[in-house]
């Protein structure tokens, strides 16, 4: 099932083709058709949260229901909780947990980035084996607003080389630390697109310790437009990003440096992940800054980074469209 947040309280659908269905308002009818349930919508807030966080660590049981409240609207045809997706809003489906975000996860994008470095031949198994060699690293986002399909993402003042960066991310089902690389498939609870929106020039300090400014600021997160859950495997997911209708990238994460089940076991280490936690796995070749890496021999051209106007558009096959227009701050 596609998992959405929409409308103006953020309630919790299911993307059924053209068709958003509230699950818990069909669950409750359910309940009081099918089951003649006098505390119908009371049994229906226990079992299908209005909260993301809530339903998504009920695991199981409240997917169960979800399964029963998109059959029972198919059936029912409307009745108040089926509405046409061109008539809600959809927000970032973002259960407001944390976002860790892995860096250098892809040899086709550090291919780019390196350019110019000594010892790099440009040979992706040469690449995927010295990343590997120098270990995992990334970073954390700390939104306060993550910006979901077809909303505006503010040009930062502070920058000239304003970068894209489209990616798949996992969002996590279970509490857990400590977690083996194997079990990844039980932390899973379900994929979607994540746009990791990045400032190239200043903010990151050469420090073993910073601040990341370069990747956390107003709009610097988008996300959608759905969680696919139960019906999507992460090792196999193809993206595409777009920049006004241009192919800037297109690849799969089958070519992961790290895959997630590595990337989270080396994140668990003492750390506790909880249900609707996200982890983003990185980005390939294609940005603005690997591309002009590539073409002006290490100079950080402007030309192929974000402009006000621009649409960046993140899609994929298995999951949908993800949308967003820069504009000014």
């Amino acid at each position: 099932m596609k998992i959405v947040l929409f409308g103006p309280e953020r309630r919790i659908g299911a993307l059924e083709g053209e068709q958003v269905i509230d699950l818990n308002g069909a669950l409750a009818s359910y309940l009081r058709g099918q089951r003649g349930d006098g505390n119908a919508q009371a049994h229906a807030d226990e079992r299908i949260p209005h909260r993301l966080e809530s339903f998504i660590a009920l695991g199981k049981a409240a997917l169960e229901d979800a399964q029963r409240a998109i059959e029972h609207g198919a059936k029912a045809g409307g009745d108040g909780f089926v509405h046409d997706v061109k008539s809600v809003k959809l927000h970032a489906p973002w259960a407001e947990r944390r976002i860790a975000c892995v860096g250098g996860n892809y040899a086709a994008h550090l291919a780019g980035m390196w350019a110019g470095r000594s010892g790099v031949t440009g040979d992706l198994g040469q690449i995927t084996r010295m990343a590997r060699d120098e270990g995992q690293w990334g970073f954390w986002k700390n939104p306060h607003e993550v910006a979901g399909p077809d909303e505006d993402i503010p040009y930062p003042n502070r920058t000239k080389r304003f970068d894209y960066e489209g990616e798949v991310a996992i969002v996590i089902g279970k509490r857990g630390k400590n977690i083996p690389a194997e079990k990844i498939d039980e932390y899973v609870w379900g994929v979607t697109l994540f746009h990791d929106w990045s400032i190239r020039d200043g903010g990151s300090l050469n420090k073993p310790i910073s601040y990341n400014l370069a990747k956390n600021f107003d709009g610097s997160a988008s996300m959608g437009p759905c969680i696919v859950v139960g019906e999507l495997d992460h090792r196999n997911v193809t993206v595409e990003t777009r920049i006004n209708g241009e192919v800037r990238q297109s690849y799969s994460t089958n070519e992961m440096i790290w895959p997630f089940g590595e990337v989270l076991e080396y994140l668990s280490q003492d750390f506790t992940f909880v249900p609707g936690d996200v982890i983003a796995g990185g980005t390939s070749a294609g940005t603005a800054a690997d591309m002009s890496r590539r073409q002006t021999e290490g100079a950080k051209s402007p030309n192929l980074f974000l402009k006000i106007g621009d649409v960046v558009e993140l899609s994929s096959p298995q999951i949908g469209r993800l949308s967003n227009r820069i504009v000014a701050a």
